[in-house]
């Protein structure tokens, strides 16, 4: 059996992680444990982000996992999506900015980077010696980033010069190396431009008042006249095809991180029902509580048993848009769903941040709607099966 392995893991998927591989989640295990859970809650209400606790990740040896230029065989898809799936059943801000370093930004150098590139950025990364975001989206563009991205890139002799502005950029105020997307005003074509946090003419501000994600830093960004050189550029985008490409792999990941979610808000309601004494004896007892907890736990363990073998069919290299679109859409609505059972629950307890399930609960509405929204994944898998692409 893979080391601790959760009880709410009722067909034991993690066997199927080789022994090696239940050696890597059970050290990331024991660290949220230690590390992360006591403190999540109160992070989250002071909206702080811990930084102190970026060397100790970089000591976990994760973040490289995936890629070969960190060195060693890249880690199969299945720990990839595990590793999501444990840092978000304790803190979904902490999957978010794992997701946003490791998988946006490493996964967008990693797909469209030269070898030279690749070797250049990819290893300091890997060990978590410079922090990377990923810079798409846009104050007035979101589902429609592909055709309406307003962020423009021209190029004067070995220099890119960079205007516009994005939002929600996750990690941005304190990230090394910036992944920003732009539209080349001359070929119209989308560029993935790699910029240092230092850059003069790159300004990101933190957005506050969110009422979810509160410890990711997520920031407006301003380009202004910013100047990269061609060296930057990354060399293998050559259109939003390529973007696409990179949403496609980490839009699997959030379907793993909203099993994650699912998971923490479970153990956290079963925990509560176990304890919490009424009539006599505890709520757990009652048929309409074990009702709730069992639909919990059947609709995490229905989204597991598909992004177990979407993790398959990437590792084959058959996974397709419409295979990570249906998990994204179809997780994420489950989650919704299920994080509003624990709360229910816990009653008035589950709107104090005392008990954790309310922290689930908002943060549920983040993963529901970043990566793409549960309409437009769905518009994907639509076009797929019918052969009809129903977008405006």
């Amino acid at each position: 059996m893979p080391q601790d392995m959760p009880a709410e893991d009722l067909y034991r998927f993690e066997e199927l992680l080789s022994p090696a591989e239940s050696e890597v989640l059970g050290r990331l295990r024991d660290f949220l444990s230690a590390e992360v859970a006591p403190h999540a809650d109160t992070w989250w209400g002071r909206a702080a982000f811990p930084h102190h606790l970026i060397p100790r990740y970089a000591e976990l040896g994760i973040a490289g996992l995936p890629y070969p230029e960190c060195g060693g065989e890249p880690a199969s898809s299945m720990l990839n999506g595990f590793i999501a799936l444990e840092m978000a059943r304790v803190d979904a801000s902490m999957a978010t900015f794992y997701g946003v370093h490791s998988g946006l930004a490493m996964g967008s150098i990693a797909r469209c980077g030269s070898p030279e590139q690749r070797s250049r950025w990819l290893p300091a990364m890997g060990r978590m010696e410079q922090i990377g975001a990923f810079a798409l989206t846009e104050p007035q563009g979101g589902s429609d980033v592909a055709a309406g991205l307003r962020t423009t890139a021209r190029r004067e002799g070995d220099t890119w010069v960079l205007n516009g502005a994005k939002r929600w950029i996750g990690n941005a105020t304190f990230a090394d190396l910036v992944v920003v997307w732009a539209r080349d005003e001359e070929t119209d074509r989308v560029l993935g431009f790699v910029v240092e946090g230092g850059n003069e003419g790159f300004a990101a501000t933190r957005i506050e008042n969110k009422i979810a994600l509160r410890t990711v830093e997520n920031a407006d960004i301003v380009l202004t006249d910013c100047r990269v050189p061609e060296r930057d550029r990354l060399q293998l985008a050559d259109g939003f095809r390529d973007t696409a490409d990179v949403l496609r792999r980490t839009r699997s990941g959030v379907a793993w991180e909203a099993i994650g979610v699912m998971l923490g808000a479970y153990r956290i309601a079963l925990d509560y029902t176990l304890e919490r004494q009424q009539f006599g004896g505890p709520i757990a007892r009652f048929q309409l509580v074990q009702d709730l907890l069992v639909r919990m736990l059947g609709n995490a363990t229905s989204c597991l048993g598909m992004v177990t073998r979407l993790a398959q069919l990437e590792d084959a290299g058959t996974f397709r848009d419409e295979h990570s679109a249906l998990a994204k859409a179809y997780c994420t609505t489950r989650m919704r769903e299920t994080v509003g059972w624990g709360r229910e629950l816990l009653a008035g307890n589950g709107i104090v941040l005392d008990y954790s399930i309310g922290r689930f609960v908002a943060d549920a509405e983040a993963l529901y709607s970043y990566e793409g929204t549960r309409e437009i994944n769905t518009l994907i898998v639509g076009r797929a099966v019918t052969g009809i692409g129903a977008f405006v």
